[in-house]
């Protein structure tokens, strides 16, 4: 006979248990928003707060099964939200170049790892856990600086999808297997390679028609899409997968659905409050004693992430042309270690692949190189300026072969990075094509210029080198669509001293940005967001007195578009 009694006490503590760690949550939340810190650093440390220090939570099994969720609806999401398109814009280096890193750090920390003394298991995981970077927080960085259409920020988001697509590769197979067995390993990327089939021909031709009758009712929507959440989640467990895989092979299958963007939004609720159910649940596997007699593995660990890993990346963006500014600023955004590492060791824990004293360490290391990346990427061009000195032995193995002079005629107009600003600004100027000179610093944007005739220069516009290679004394105007103000500022600065009657025009994010430009001596600063709204603004006016009919401006929009996506411009860099 059941027993009432006891299913209420449960039930109380439960709910106790997670009442306790909202309300801890949301004020840590709060506090670390004040000073900049993202909110995954508030909810670890919550669970640190609760279990290893103040012992509030002894029993936190029910926490950490209810906190799976938390990961299964967080790659429900990343599947989602997945763009492969992403990678077209600066495909090799994204594919190449992140691979590339992936394999090379994995070697350094393998072997860093048995030195260590860790076991072969214990070493493999170590690998991974150090190559792989935190996709939400850098995107939110980024982002958050406006830097996330950068040329860097396009470099670091393509590796980063790399990245999450060998992470969820590792989780499946570290998953299905107890060492290494190639056998074994093949027949689970055989099992992988089913269930993703599956999916595919699901998304082909069952959940097109299914969706669009569901999407008629909200809530059926709502529990729909969980509903194929779970199912695969259910099926990649039976094949010995982690729940987490079938969960973001769901996401891949709803991704490209009309009604993503419904589902996503009302998903992402129940994601952000599992998610940080999972993240305290990290918190509270901490073992602090273990810390202090690991502060060896600790130290190394956390140097690989800081020291050695930026440096590989920033090797590894030279070698694919990209000057040393936006390598170095891809290599810092990509200094730390992710919630997918966080995800993996959780998942080694639980299968018993690692002991808890080195899931501590990793979790440790985790906090602090986010702390760090939270600072050094808000003030990476900062950091830059110290270290640019340095750089400049990469700058021969950039520099050759990049610039092209087609004619011996000297250009009057030069156009500082070609954007998406940039792009349309160079259309207008095709019928002087010969007295333009481009300058950008990517290589991929430069080569396609230079097949069209076009005067280049490849480098960065705030380099005195390339400076001295422009020509300024001679030239009629100076474009630049390059967002950095202090760039801008040291543009007008140089142009101004030898050629007082040159014009300068120059790009800034908002008001008090164009206000320093406009004071340092720019002819005129654009705003794009304004210019946005004014181009709509006339075209309004414009269909509203009958000068053009909205279906005619609608079709020579469409061939423009298709026009510029078949000259490979449907993304043009900055």
């Amino acid at each position: 006979m059941i027993d009432v009694n006891s299913l209420i006490n449960v039930s109380n503590d439960i709910f106790l248990q997670l009442s306790l760690i909202v309300i801890l949550a949301a004020i840590a939340a709060l506090i670390l928003r004040l000073f900049k810190q993202p909110h995954i650093l508030a909810y670890i440390l919550v669970g640190i707060l609760i279990t290893p220090i103040f012992k509030v939570i002894t029993n936190t099994n029910i926490i950490e099964s209810i906190s799976t969720i938390g990961i299964a609806f967080l790659l429900f999401i990343v599947g989602m939200e997945m763009d492969f398109k992403k990678l077209k814009n600066v495909a090799l280096v994204s594919t190449g170049g992140g691979l590339i890193q992936i394999v090379i750090l994995f070697f350094i920390g393998f072997l860093a790892s048995l030195l260590l003394g860790y076991t072969n298991i214990e070493a493999v995981y170590i690998a991974l856990l150090i190559s792989f970077s935190s996709t939400m927080l850098v995107i939110k960085l980024l982002s958050d600086n406006r830097e996330i259409n950068t040329l860097h920020g396009r470099i670091v988001v393509g590796i980063l999808v790399v990245q999450d697509i060998v992470a969820i590769l590792a989780l499946s197979i570290l998953a299905s297997i107890d060492g290494f067995n190639w056998a074994l390993m093949g027949i689970a990327l055989f099992k992988f390679g089913a269930l993703f089939g599956v999916a595919y021909l699901c998304s082909k031709f069952i959940f097109p028609w299914l969706f669009k009758f569901a999407a008629e009712y909200q809530e059926l929507l709502l529990i729909t899409s969980l509903a194929v959440c779970f199912s695969f989640s259910v099926a990649a467990s039976y094949l010995g997968f982690s729940i987490a895989i079938g969960a973001f092979i769901a996401g891949l299958t709803l991704g490209n659905l009309e009604y993503n963007l419904d589902i996503m939004g009302k998903v992402k609720s129940l994601k952000d409050f599992f998610s940080m159910l999972f993240f305290v649940s990290l918190g509270m596997s901490l073992s602090l004693g273990v810390i202090k007699q690991q502060w060896v593995p600790l130290v190394v660990i956390t140097l690989l992430v800081i020291l050695v890993k930026p440096t590989i990346s920033v090797v590894i963006c030279i070698l694919f042309k990209y000057t040393k500014k936006p390598a170095f600023l891809t290599s810092i955004s990509l200094a730390q270690i992710g919630e997918f590492s966080l995800i993996l060791a959780a998942q080694g824990l639980l299968l018993g692949h690692i002991s808890n004293s080195l899931f501590s360490v990793v979790v440790v290391v985790t906090l602090f190189t986010m702390v760090l990346s939270t600072y050094s990427i808000k003030y990476d061009n900062w950091l830059y300026n110290i270290f640019e000195r340095p750089l400049g032995m990469f700058d021969s193995f950039t520099s050759e072969g990049m610039e092209f002079v087609p004619t011996e005629v000297k250009p009057k107009i030069i156009l500082c990075g070609h954007n998406r600003i940039g792009y349309s600004i160079l259309e207008e100027l095709k019928s002087v094509k010969k007295e333009v000179l481009i300058v950008d610093y990517n290589p991929e944007m430069i080569s396609h210029l230079m097949k069209e005739g076009y005067h280049c220069i490849y480098g960065d516009v705030a380099d005195e080198e390339i400076v001295e290679k422009m020509n300024l004394k001679q030239i009629f105007m100076l474009i630049s669509t390059v967002p950095e103000v202090k760039d801008s500022q040291f543009i007008i600065r140089k142009v101004k001293a030898v050629n007082p009657k040159a014009k300068v025009i120059v790009t800034a994010s908002d008001i008090d940005e164009s206000t320093k430009l406009y004071s340092a001596g720019a002819d005129y600063v654009i705003l794009p967001h304004f210019l946005g709204g004014e181009h709509v603004a006339k075209l309004i006016t414009k269909v509203r007195t009958g000068e053009i009919k909205l279906h005619e401006e609608k079709k020579h929009h469409l061939l423009h578009l298709k026009e510029r996506k078949e000259r490979g411009q449907e993304h043009p860099k900055t």
